[in-house]
């Protein structure tokens, strides 16, 4: 069957959620989500949004649907947080400034990055003419932003590891070892860290934490060689435990997923 890739990420969601019952809550709700970003991303295409329209059409188009499915099927507290700011907040400047790369609070982050995700996934190549490119960054060679998640592949000879954008979520291959935040190789003291206890290494042969000393940021890498079903921006999301095991050893995500974590 050939499923779109909003398709397969649904259906890896309801799968994980099932596996995973500490994490079926937050997946069940990714996968409702997902047939909103789904619309707006064949919306997009179909009216051939501009770069320069996206803010415009995400906050007109899009931005309602997401909140009518948050406040359906999130959890508690992002209902309560988006729906308030929804209501209060200057939805298309939100927009604008998450695509400028600004800092914007944790709902509003929450309603500008679910919302302009698909039209810019729609835009290809051309998202990184809707977004600002920071000065000096390591981010996203298309659109500039930090990335969310790392996976690992088979590669013709060796397995390759890839960065994943958390604002528009292209790919880029990277070397093996080195921090995807400050740049830090192997021998600058890069920490690839264990899969937490033998509980997590059991729930998550795959997804590991990638840490740095130098600058004390991590994300978490999923492994297609050892899991293929594996989709990454949704095992990273379902990959809760991951997240709070980093955490506690003090380190700090590069940027916090769509969920908030």
């Amino acid at each position: 069957m050939n499923l779109s890739t909003y398709a397969r990420r649904r259906q890896r969601a309801g799968e994980l959620a099932a596996r995973w019952p500490f994490a079926s809550d937050v997946l069940t709700f990714y996968a409702a989500l997902l047939v909103v970003q789904e619309r707006a991303f064949d919306e997009s295409r179909a009216h051939r949004v501009a770069p320069e329209d996206v803010a415009s059409f995400a906050a007109r188009y899009v931005m309602p649907r997401v909140v009518e499915v948050t406040a359906e099927a999130a959890p508690p507290p992002l209902q309560q947080g988006a729906l308030e700011r929804f209501a209060t907040t200057d939805l298309e400047s939100n927009c604008s400034r998450w695509l400028r790369g600004e800092h914007l609070k944790i709902y509003d982050r929450y309603l500008a990055r679910v919302s302009t995700a698909p039209v810019l996934e729609a835009l290809g190549d051309a998202a990184g003419e809707a977004c600002v490119h920071p000065a000096g960054h390591r981010g996203c060679p298309v659109c500039g932003a930090p990335p969310q998640v790392a996976y690992v592949a088979a590669g013709p000879s060796a397995p390759r590891r890839y960065l994943q954008c958390s604002r528009c979520t292209a790919d880029w291959p990277v070397e093996i070892a080195g921090c995807a935040a400050c740049g830090a190789t192997e021998e600058q003291r890069v920490v690839y860290a264990e899969r937490a206890g033998a509980n997590d290494k059991a729930r998550f042969p795959h997804v590991r934490v990638d840490g740095c000393r130098a600058c004390g940021r991590y994300l978490l890498t999923v492994d297609l060689v050892r899991d293929r079903r594996a989709i990454p921006d949704v095992d990273e999301i379902g990959a809760v435990p991951i997240d709070l095991y980093a955490k506690e050893r003090g380190l700090r995500k590069i940027v916090p997923n769509a969920m908030g974590f």
